[in-house]
């Protein structure tokens, strides 16, 4: 693990694969995640010359909480920013969901160059409400957090029932902590829900949302799951006359955490991508 600088003082925590000075991947998970939810795409791209980052958002994993709790998009903008000034040269930003559209903000709505591309991971202006309503109760669900690693795997695969529950739940570990009264609590800042920062209520903001995608210059990929209920194809058709020269690819058997559900499928138009990006 290695701290990188996000904006206001705050430090955020990455993984990096490849070597430093190469074209840099920046990857930005969706709300609730952590920087471990890209299976094998960093090591596949720094097989191929890249150096890819992995990154835990303010609020989550390793990184800083915000010490004034919010979690505002421009906030998350601002960080996605000062992770791009820091490399070399502009980065491609891969970003699922809250990433995604921390990422979009920050290229959309600046005057200088922020990325040499942008991946959006099943996220666009539009955000169907279903589906960002079972993404907040999710979040919400478990105030009193769990007993045990096997009692959160349980509500994992009640919420993605699609996926088969792990008999190893050691990498679930990974997005939980024990705290002193011996219970396992999701790994995130519970502020988060009630600032601008939570998924559900950046759909509020679609206006500004359609605003950056019009004015997003860079080459512009977007993978939807096929089985999305956040992303739909209207949502989809939006996004691409908004951003004309975008490019789409759907994962039918994938949900809204695509590399999560389908990796090797996932990974495979993403590097087509950056190869023809970089």
């Amino acid at each position: 693990m290695i701290r990188l600088s996000g904006s206001n003082g705050i430090t955020l925590a990455a993984d990096e694969a490849g070597t430093r000075g190469d074209p840099a991947v920046v990857f930005l998970h969706g709300g609730g995640q952590t920087r471990h939810s890209w299976g094998r795409a960093i090591e596949a791209l720094a097989a191929r010359g890249f150096h890819a980052l992995t990154v835990d958002l303010r609020g989550h994993g390793d990184s800083d909480w915000s010490p004034d709790g919010k979690y505002s998009i421009d906030t998350l903008a601002a960080d996605v920013r000062t992770i791009a000034a820091s490399l070399p040269s502009p980065p491609a930003l891969v970003g699922a969901s809250l990433g995604g559209l921390a990422s979009l903000v920050a290229v959309g709505e600046s005057p200088m160059q922020v990325a040499r591309a942008l991946v959006l991971v099943d996220i666009t202006p539009r955000i169907e409400r279903a589906g960002g309503l079972e993404i907040r109760d999710f979040m919400t669900g478990n105030p009193k957090g769990f007993a045990s690693i096997d009692e959160a795997a349980d509500a994992v695969a009640r919420y993605l029932p699609h996926r088969p529950r792990p008999r190893d739940t050691s990498g679930l570990a990974k997005n939980l902590r024990l705290r002193e009264n011996g219970r396992y609590y999701w790994h995130w800042d519970p502020a988060m829900m009630t600032s601008q920062g939570d998924e559900s209520a950046i759909a509020d903001h679609h206006a500004r949302l359609e605003n950056a995608a019009r004015h997003t210059p860079c080459p512009t990929l977007l993978i939807r799951g096929g089985r999305s209920r956040v992303v739909s194809m209207e949502g989809v058709a939006e996004l691409r006359r908004l951003i004309p020269h975008s490019e789409f690819v759907n994962i039918e058997q994938a949900d809204h955490m695509v590399a999560g559900d389908a990796n090797d499928a996932f990974n495979a138009p993403l590097i087509d991508f950056l190869e023809r990006t970089r």
